[in-house]
This record gives structure tokens, sequence and C-alpha cells, in this order.
């Protein structure tokens, strides 16, 4: 039987409308889909406790004993009450549904199993609607009781989380223990000592104990991220042997000018670093898709440039110039790429345009051609840059700035813009925890500038709360007084849009009565582009000493004599959010500020937040701090739905080790197999067959 396929409302228990239940709120279909829906918590039920010993504040207890009355109660709601009693003392019990049912159930001649939660009614104890069953014919005595997530319209037709174990014990009884097929290679699964599938299935819902349910729940976690690990680096083998490459024979004229004339610095040795790995890859012959790393003000913006000249110094076989192009997701970051590229270019004969969505008719039409007939050598733009009316004459190189704001399908449209794939650099300034390196992006090379450019101070963070304005206000005089500029960030939420607003524009009226011998503009994503550039323009200029904005400044905006950031409500903010916009100070040489404003009252995660924001400002123990505090699943751009393969049971976060492991695991079995050829895996090709009905393949399209 295939139970990939087996229609789950054959099931006994099912039927057609519990099983379009099933599969609205829970995505269960078949008789493997009910198999994986793992309990999400289990009770000790081996333990018996003696009524006279129960108290109120106790969680749920198994008691032994007979009920000695039954009567029921009228009221403003009909209810049944007994008296339950095992020598010790004894419980009020109380059922308000199935009144007939129960009464039929119970009489004094036997003894009874119950299972619930004492909870105390004036002087006594007593306990609703508990699990019954008759001594001697218990199921769950004696067992780690399963607990299984269910909706509230999947209880109202009878799913709750006992009626889901009885249908995973008719699905056993229907099947049997050896009618559940063995996903793993059995080399795996001997080498890493692990339980068989069917095995650890009938221990992951029906427990013997605890270490049996420890070992099912290892082997079902083990699985899952070995199946990511395995797809995402045979995937890489396959590209890396399928997908041929533009061959950049020589690093070019232009990066040796560039080197000699125009670089303002000695590069850092990690900036080093990474362009000799990206070199290393445009020259093997092969498509380089690699992702770049690294914190706010690292200088991944000179990185690219060096590459994109790369690019540009090569030739394909009928000399034809390469060209290159980088992508952002807003107006402002795309205007500040150019910017800092002219400027770092200097006289050098390369033509650099900007192509975006508010490009004049007339200059779009000019670049458009320049791009066709190979004249303009690099682009940088928007979205504006995959429009049908953008043909390049030869694509060799797109990088893609903070990608995660940018969708699959986008990205697919860039790069199909080339004859051959061009090779892709994803750049983000959002460091990503390690684990999530390895399984949202681990089919991708990877490299890190893990060093900040000389000369460069750590930006200073300090936790005001909102009664210290008096001297928050002392201190930004005192910056703005030697001639330091300030920004103050105020969040704009979709939900409370109106609301926020308020405060912004209020703020704004605040800062210019507080300090009116300054100049004081403000930005948001409400003011037109026009009006946008000329508040920009007023403060990177220094006409303007203080800047109130949203989080639309979070990144783009370079104006290395802002020395402090105030962010209001930074509770609101995320981790990552707010070491963003902590990176808009600091660019200088001067020592920066980044002031983190709140309410007293705090959760004990926002707490715990504003201390990580204060203790450090590496961007890499801020992600995995995130991580830890918030979950794979809510930090911005990797998103779980950025796995290959959907998590049951497994936890990025809890299980960093194991996915750790599993990739060892993973790259062990691709070094001896490397596209998974040998009888024995057949069985992992299979799997991932059956896993990857919906899977995007992320690394041809980064």
């Amino acid at each position: 039987m295939d139970l990939t396929r087996k229609d789950i409302k054959y099931l006994i228990g099912v039927g057609n409308k519990r099983a379009e239940q099933l599969a609205a709120d829970m995505h269960i279909a078949t008789y493997d889909d009910m198999l994986q829906m793992y309990p999400y918590k289990y009770v000790d039920r081996s333990h018996i406790y003696a009524i006279g010993s129960l108290r109120a504040d106790m969680p749920y207890v198994q008691i032994r004993g007979r009920f000695i009355s039954l009567s029921t109660v009228e009221g403003r709601q009909k209810r049944m009450v007994a008296q339950f009693t095992d020598g010790t003392g004894s419980i009020e019990i109380v059922w308000f549904k199935g009144l007939d049912y129960i009464k039929n159930q119970i009489n004094s001649t036997d003894e009874y199993l119950l299972f619930g939660k004492p909870t105390a009614y004036g002087q006594r104890l007593n306990m609703t609607h508990p699990e019954m069953e008759k001594e001697g014919e218990a199921t769950e005595a004696g067992t780690l009781q399963p607990f299984y997530n269910t909706s509230d319209k999947m209880k109202r037709i009878g799913l709750n989380s006992k009626a889901i174990h009885k249908i995973i014990r008719n699905l056993f009884k229907e099947i049997g223990a050896q009618g559940i097929p063995e996903t793993l290679p059995q080399s795996i699964v001997e080498r890493c000592n692990l339980m068989s599938r069917s095995e650890a299935m009938m221990q992951i819902h029906f427990p013997q104990n605890v270490t049996n349910l420890e070992r099912a729940r290892y082997r079902f976690k083990f699985e899952e991220l070995f199946y990511i690990q395995l797809s995402l680096l045979r995937n890489r083998n396959i590209n890396r042997t399928r997908q041929a490459g533009l061959v950049f024979h020589k690093a070019g004229s232009y990066i040796n000018q560039f080197y000699k004339e125009c670089l303002p610095f000695e590069p850092t040795g990690a900036q080093k670093r990474v362009v000799k790995e990206m070199m290393a890859d445009m020259s093997s012959g092969r498509q380089m898709n690699r992702l770049l790393q690294g914190d706010v003000g690292s200088g991944k913006t000179l990185v690219a440039l060096m590459v994109m000249l790369i690019a540009i110094g090569n030739t394909d076989v009928n000399g034809k110039r390469y060209q290159a192009c980088i992508m952002a997701p807003t107006e402002i970051l795309a205007t500040q790429h150019y910017e800092n590229l002219r400027q770092l270019l200097g006289q050098m004969n390369v033509r650099v345009e900007l192509l975006t969505g508010s490009t004049k008719k007339k200059a779009r039409t000019a670049i458009l051609e320049g791009l066709a007939d190979g004249h303009v050598d690099i682009v940088v733009g928007t979205h504006a840059l995959i429009e049908d009316t953008v043909v390049f004459r030869n694509l060799g190189l797109a990088v893609v700035d903070e990608q995660h704001r940018f969708g699959v399908a986008q990205r697919a449209r860039l790069w199909k813009k080339a004859v051959l794939p061009p090779h892709i650099l994803v750049m983000t300034a959002t460091p990503i925890p390690r684990t999530l390196a390895m399984t949202v992006y681990g089919d991708l090379d990877v490299s890190v500038i893990d060093e900040l450019p000389p000369g460069r101070k750590p930006v200073l963070t300090e936790h005001y709360f909102h009664n210290s304005r008096n001297s928050l206000n002392r201190f930004i005089r005192s910056q703005l007084q030697e001639g330091r500029q300030c920004y103050v960030v105020y969040p704009l939420i979709e939900e409370s849009e109106k609301v926020d607003f308020r405060n912004l524009t209020e703020g704004y009226q605040y800062m210019q009565d507080a300090f009116k011998e300054y100049k004081v503009c403000m930005v948001h994503g409400k003011l037109s582009a026009e009006e946008k550039d000329r508040a920009m323009h007023e403060f990177v200029s220094g006409n303007a000493q203080i800047m109130v904005a949203t989080t639309v400044i979070e990144v783009g905006v370079n104006v290395p004599n802002a020395s402090v950031m105030i962010i209001e409500s930074a509770e609101r903010f995320g981790l990552s959010q707010l070491h963003q916009l902590r990176g808009r100070v600091g660019r200088g040489a001067d020592q920066s500020y980044c002031i983190l404003m709140t309410a007293y009252q705090l959760s004990q995660e926002t707490r715990k937040r504003m201390e990580v924001m204060v203790g450090t400002t590496d961007g890499f123990e801020i992600a995995e701090a995130d991580m830890r505090l918030r979950g794979p699943g809510n930090i911005e751009g990797t998103q779980q739905s950025g796995l290959p393969f959907t998590l049951h049971i497994s936890d990025l976060v809890k299980d960093a080790q194991v996915v750790q492991y599993t990739r060892e695991k993973a790259q062990e079995l691709l070094a001896a197999d490397p596209f998974l050829q040998s009888a024995e895996n057949a069985i992992a090709v299979q799997r991932l067959s059956q896993l990857a009905t919906e899977n995007v393949n992320w690394s041809k399209i980064s």
C-alpha cells in the first residue's frame, strides 16, 4: 500500500466530512500525512495519585477509584455531579455535556481511572469532564498520552485530540507496523543509530516510555533535516555539472585601473578574500551562485563594484564585452548605490546608469538603447530592470541587493535577461544565523565580510525611557553643537497607520519646537519621490541637522556626519530592524550613538531585545538572538517558506546541532555517490521526489 496516495477519507473514523476538515485545517489528505501529524506534547499517565493528596494547583493527574453518588442538577445550565473516592479522600466530578451517555457508562460496582485537572470550587476540589476508562479496559493508563493540535472547526465535528489518536490507532490496525515503509537508506539508519521508521512511528504516537519517545522524535527530526540538506547539496552538485557558466578568464584592465587610480583606501582582508572567492567562481566554467553576507557598513557595495569591474573587463568568444547590473528594492537604495559607484569610479571610462520608475522618458530611452547596444557597462535599478523593455547586449553578472525583498519570479525574470545564465551575486545586510544559512541558502556558496573598514568606531547604544526626554534633548543638542546630525525614526505599521502617522507628524512638530535654532526635515512613504528626494538632499547636504523619518531610511541613506540615531517606540521593532536602523550612523570617524526610546512597562521578551541591542553591535550575534527569541519563521527574509520541505517536528533554533550533523551526513553520502545513482540510495531519490512535489529550485534563481 502506498501511504502517500491512500486517501484519508477511507480510514475508519474519518469519512468525507472529517477528511475535508483535516485537509482544510491541517493539510492532511493521505495516510502518510496522518502519520506525520505528530503530537505537540505528552502527559505521563504512568502515575496514579491518591485523591487525598490532590491540590488545585496541580497539573493533569490520574486517579483510580469508584463512584459513590451520581445526580443531575437543574439550573441555568443542567449538569451531572458525582462523588468519586479511592479511600484516601473524595473529589467532585462534573459534566455539562453528554449527560445521558455518562449516566449509562457509570455504575457503583466498577473501578474507574479518571484523568483530568483538579480545580477549586469553594472549599471543595472538583474535576470537570475528565477522561474516563474502566479499570481493566484502559488503553491510556500507564503510558505517555499524546496531545494533538486541533482547530475549533475540527472540535465541532468531534475531531478533538483523543479522536485524532483513535484514528491513528485505526490506521495502525489497518496497515500494521510493518506496513510503514522505510524512507532512509539503510546505511544512514545503521551508521547514525536511528530507529526504523515503523518503530519510530509506533513510539511517537504510542510511546512505551520517555527513552523510546525521545529516540523516535530524534529519528524524525533527523529525517526532515537530512532531506533538506540532501536536496540542497544534491541540487548544487547537479547545477555545477549541468549549468555551464560564463568564463571570465582574467581580472581585466578595469579592476587594475580602479586599484591604481580610484580606490580610496586599502580593502579589508575580508573584502579581498570574498573577491578572490568570486573570481574563482567566475573563472571556473560554472555559474556563480553566491550569497554575500556583511554587516551594515562592512563594505559590500565596494565588493560588488570590484566584481562588476571584473565582469565588464571580460569578453565572450565573439569579442562582445560583458555587462553588469545591480538590482535594489527601493529607489532610495538604488540611487544611493548609483551615487556611490559614480563617486568610487571617479574619472574612469565606465558608463554607469540609473534606471528606476522615476527615470524620465528621454533618459530611459537613452539607457535602454545603451543596454541593448552594449554602451552601458553597469546599470543600477529597481524592479524597472525586469521590465520587458530592458534588453542587455551581453549580461554577464547580476547583483541582487537585499534579495529577500524580491519575489522568486522577479529574480527569475532578471536571470533570463541574458543569452547564457549570468553569474549571480546575492547580497544581504541582514546577517543570517548559521543554521538558516545552511537550510534556506544551503545550495548557494556563502561569503561573509566579517570585518569593518579601519577607523570605524562601534556605535554606542543606550536604552532610554520616555520620561528621560529632557536629558535626551540635552544630549542631542550637545551633538548638534559639535556640528553633527541626528535621525529620529518612528514606526509606521500598516495596521495602525493613522495613529503612527499622527505620532510621526507630532514628533516632527516637537523637534521643531525643541530645537528652534536648527533645521528639521521629515521623510516618510506618503511623500512623492520628488518631495522625498528634496528632504533627503536637505539632510545629506547638511542644510538640515535633524531628520524625522519612518523606516524608509532603514537602507540606503549614507550620511557620515550623522552621529545620533533616536529610535522612538523601539519596542515595536524587531532586532534585525533595530540593527539595520543603527547602521545608518557610525559611518564616519566620529563616535556615534543609538538611543532606543521605549515605554517603561515592557514585556520580558522586549526587555531582552533591548539588552541584546545595548550589549552587542555584532549583526550575527543579533541574528542568532533574534532567531532564539522569535523563531526562524518570523525573521525577515528567512521565512520557512524558503525551505525546500515543510518542517513537521524540527525546530531550526532548538535543533541547530541536528542541522549541522545532518549536513555532514548528507555531504558524506554525496561524496560517495554525488548524484544518488547507487541501488542503495534509490530510496533517498524516491523520498526526495515525494517531498519535492511543490519544491522551488532556489539555487537556479538565487
